[in-house]
């Protein structure tokens, strides 16, 4: 399936990997427009992970048969599929893989920050986070005593970065930034951030579980110190995510929780630890949805990622176009371009969104309802909630239609 990135997209030929696309729920097929929760999975990850469960199912390290050498060898290959997929030179060594990208932010919580922040240290984070990161930092600086403050999120839906230069001082210890937004779209200017975060001596974490799925993700040409994402939104299987870290700050991190698998020696006394990424995934860790992952990378390689953040901002600026021909529809975030990723949020004038989202769910158009875990991003648009349509390599223009469809017969219904 290997083809150049300025090939077209042969959309019907990829639905075919898919066969929930082909699923109806009376009578009409399932339109999935809820890819930033998570993307469906193709055939071919799927039967990578049942390939390994038939054939190659065992614990990792230490045995000696060859079962467990072939699966050690699967897993720790997987860490470092993932980690040339995102740029990061340091292989295995700079990667840890956790089940989600919330449990990689609260191990560099927990880690890192737990033992590092006190009274008079401040972290930096932005309006528009994901509770994954908001609640998570909000709750280190209750812990620790560290200030928690907030980048401010423009009327367009864009970071003031004046207003990040001003916040970033020699006080703050970590800047916290999302990279995609999940209900604005809005792509931040990552690099940026990170520069303005090293000139104050300030690490920069990077929410990326928008991001990495859908454009090229180069961790070290962002300079981040450590990045977060998901499998599940990269085609993958659920419960696994990854954790990248400059090797260095890695190895001086303490792990944050305990068990088989992640020492090196134990006496009753004391503890050492096994080199990263192992001192981080103790107990048995995430062997078969790491295969998984490794085939998701290959699988998404094989279309090319340039061509799937071509194809969602192209479904987006569409869904865009369709959506702003009505009055009473508002929508979130910027207009579409190089500063939006692929989704829309949005509300219907007088419809609450989980009714919209009902309405759109009798058509078969799956999308989401809701704060989209940002409550505080949802209070400063002064919205209780909004409905989000999100795009992955599957979706059609004829989806875009259909959503449309939904949302003039709810209209019809309220008015």
């Amino acid at each position: 399936m290997e083809t150049s990135e300025s090939a077209p997209l042969d959309v019907a030929s990829i639905r075919e990997e898919y066969p929930i696309l082909q699923r109806e729920f009376d009578g009409d097929q399932v339109a999935y427009l809820d890819n930033a929760a998570t993307t469906q999975t193709p055939d071919r990850v799927v039967d990578a992970i049942a390939d390994y469960y038939r054939t190659t199912n065992a614990n990792v390290h230490r045995g000696i048969h060859h079962l467990s050498q072939e699966a050690s060898l699967a897993y720790e290959e997987a860490h470092d599929k993932v980690a040339e997929f995102v740029g990061a030179s340091g292989g295995r060594e700079e990667l840890v893989f956790t089940k989600n990208t919330t449990e990689a932010e609260n191990l560099v919580a927990f880690a890192w920050g737990l033992n590092e922040l006190g009274p008079g240290d401040e972290i930096v984070t932005t309006e528009m986070e994901h509770h994954a990161s908001l609640v998570t930092w909000q709750q280190i600086g209750k812990r620790t005593g560290a200030d928690v403050k907030y980048i401010r999120v423009t009327e367009d839906g864009r970071l003031d970065m004046d207003h990040a230069a001003e916040l970033i001082t020699d006080d703050t210890e970590l800047v916290s930034v999302v990279h995609v937004s999940n209900t604005l779209g809005t792509v931040n200017p990552v690099g940026d951030i990170a520069d303005i975060a090293h000139d104050h001596d300030a690490y920069a974490f990077v929410d990326g579980a928008q991001a990495v799925p859908n454009r090229p993700v180069d961790v070290e040409a962002i300079d981040a110190d450590f990045y977060a994402f998901s499998g599940h939104k990269m085609a993958g299987p659920t419960g696994i995510g990854c954790l990248y870290g400059k090797q260095e700050l890695l190895a001086e991190m303490e792990p944050h929780y305990y068990g088989g698998g992640m020492i090196r020696k134990v006496t009753f006394e004391d503890s050492t630890w096994a080199d990263v990424p192992w001192k981080f995934e103790a107990g048995t860790p995430v062997i078969a949805q790491g295969v998984g992952l490794a085939e998701a990378v290959d699988y998404t390689e094989d279309i090319g990622v340039e061509r799937i953040q071509r194809h969602e901002a192209e479904l987006t600026e569409y869904a865009y176009d369709r959506l702003s021909e009505h009055d009473d529809v508002e929508l979130y975030g910027p207009p579409p371009g190089p500063e939006r990723g692929g989704l829309v949020s949005f509300n219907l004038e007088g419809v609450h969104a989980h009714d919209l989202a009902s309405i759109c769910n009798d058509f078969a158009v799956a999308v989401r309802a809701g704060d989209h875990c940002t409550q505080p991003l949802h209070d400063k648009l002064g919205v209780p909630a909004s409905v989000r349509a999100s795009f992955y390599v599957y979706n059609t223009r004829e989806e875009v239609d259909r959503l449309v469809e939904a949302i003039d017969a709810a209209r019809e219904l309220f008015a």
